[in-house]
């Protein structure tokens, strides 16, 4: 089969043969004909099997005939990453460049107004993640009453993030006739329940069982303790033929922190998570799909729909705390036809997020050894042996230099007083005693008058002063004679 006989135009046709495509998937053979039917759809297939062109090809064929408005698009994808709606936007302008469509891509971490100035020249297709969306729908700048087809991609992420309430209030926006496609890699009860209330007698394709693994991706699990991880995954890419490799990280930290260690053990390696802008974002995948880097150190935010060419390994550092994403991470090798090295690092503390993994595979992923001995080469285990030897040395010369201290010989020390002299001490007239304070009472508190206990802190030192009486105090120049 060929994409002549899915039905698409001529126009289509040639920019997919310009993208070196001939013969579509299994997903998109199954997929394209009812889209083009006006048919809703539920597509269930593995990560990796060109889910994205199975709607973006119909789409445009459907998008060609029509005009656009102000304010209101014709059609919205949602997507959960801005990463994936970026991808999306690219696939959009590589097979419509033979067509007059104009695309909007809504995703946080940029300026609105460019978004917004795009969105008032009318827009055939608009690409967006769920919290930019809203925003702006909130602020009035975006209408959803014109959208006649609504795609929501790997929605099973969707649920990950959360994005789930937000998915029913735009869906509660739009036209209740419309065609609505939904792109999932495993289908949660959640999924299927969000499907059953918003789609229309969808037609079901289901090219893999949900949450399967790609045949081409040799899969294995590598038991260590945690302060053992970064040795090993030094000796897997220095000895297993890596090409290029995705590393994944189930903290940010993680991520900056590995990403810095191999660069100081000479790695070509960049790092890519949630905190970084969407500029930096972009640049840091540009390096790795340009080669400038080799290794990229990632966290979950790059796990799903990320299509790089070429990525031989993957490696799981941290096992992933969901089940999902490990289908999803270890997709990005094995791509196409390719295959691809998939590894994961198993300490104590994963024993159970390993459990679910192989309960959800349906499969038991072989066991990987490894030598600790032989994690690094013996020229750098001796190199930094000899400077540990150094270091020893130095602080050795330090102690030789620093005058130890000895005890002063016995003749040295001065001798006790002798017995006389102490006698004589003893004889020196003692100091006399200080008298007592004559002036101090020894009387009982209780014995004493009250005149000449001293007032109390509110008790007025004198008595008042009668009325019209000057009760200040008297400057000591009126006593003073003039003459």
């Amino acid at each position: 089969m060929t994409f002549a006989d899915l039905g698409l135009s001529p126009e289509l046709l040639k920019a997919v043969e310009t993208s070196g495509y001939t013969e579509p998937t299994a997903i998109q053979a199954q997929a394209i004909p009812p889209v083009l039917m006006m048919k809703d759809i539920i597509g269930i297939a593995q990560t990796g099997t060109g889910k994205t062109a199975s709607f973006v090809l119909p789409m445009i064929d459907i998008l060609a005939h029509g005009r656009r408005r102000a304010l209101m698009p014709r059609s919205l994808i949602l997507e959960p990453t801005r990463e994936l709606a970026a991808q999306v936007a690219e696939n959009f302008e590589k097979y419509g460049k033979n067509h007059d469509l104009r695309m909007a891509l809504l995703i946080g971490g940029v300026q609105m107004g460019d978004q917004i100035k795009a969105l008032q020249e009318g827009v055939d297709v608009l690409i967006a993640t769920p919290g930019r969306l809203m925003d702006l729908f909130e602020r009035g700048k975006i209408l959803l009453t014109g959208c006649d087809l609504l795609v929501i991609d790997e929605a099973d992420r969707m649920l990950d993030m959360g994005f789930i309430p937000d998915i029913e209030t735009i869906c509660s926006k739009l036209p209740a006739t419309r065609q609505t496609l939904l792109f999932s890699a495993t289908m949660p009860p959640p999924i299927k329940k969000l499907a059953d209330r918003f789609l229309t007698n969808p037609k079901y394709i289901e090219v893999a069982r949900p949450a399967s693994n790609n045949t081409n991706i040799a899969q294995h699990k590598v038991k260590v303790d945690t302060r053992r991880k970064r040795e090993l995954l030094r000796q897997l890419l220095r000895s297993d033929n890596v090409n290029t490799a995705i590393v994944f990280c189930n903290r940010k930290t993680t991520v900056r922190e590995l990403a810095k260690s191999l660069k100081a053990d000479g790695f070509s390696a960049g790092e890519i998570h949630g905190d970084m802008d969407q500029s930096s974002r972009i640049a840091e995948l540009d390096r790795f799909k340009a080669g400038d880097i080799n290794i990229l150190v990632a966290s979950d935010v790059a796990a799903r729909g990320l299509d790089v060419k070429g990525v031989s390994h993957v490696f799981n550092y941290d096992t992933p705390w969901h089940p999902d994403d490990y289908v999803h991470r270890i997709g990005r090798t094995g791509r196409a036809g390719a295959s691809g090295r998939a590894f994961t690092f198993v300490s104590p503390e994963d024993a159970e997020a390993i459990a679910n993994v192989e309960k959800l595979t349906g499969s038991a992923i072989p066991s990987f050894t490894y030598a600790p001995e032989a994690a690094e080469p013996a020229e750098s285990r001796r190199s930094s042996r000899s400077r540990d030897e150094d270091r020893d040395g130095e602080r050795g010369g330090e102690r030789e230099e620093r005058p130890s201290r000895a005890r002063r010989p016995r003749e040295d020390r001065p001798e006790r007083a002798e017995p006389a002299e102490r006698a004589a001490r003893e004889d020196r007239p003692r100091r006399e005693e200080r008298p007592r304070d004559v002036r101090r009472d020894e009387r009982p508190r209780e014995d004493r008058p009250r005149d000449e206990r001293r007032p109390r802190r509110f008790e007025p030192a004198e008595p008042p002063s009668a009325p019209g009486e000057w009760n200040g105090p008297v400057p000591g120049f009126l006593n003073v004679s003039a003459l």
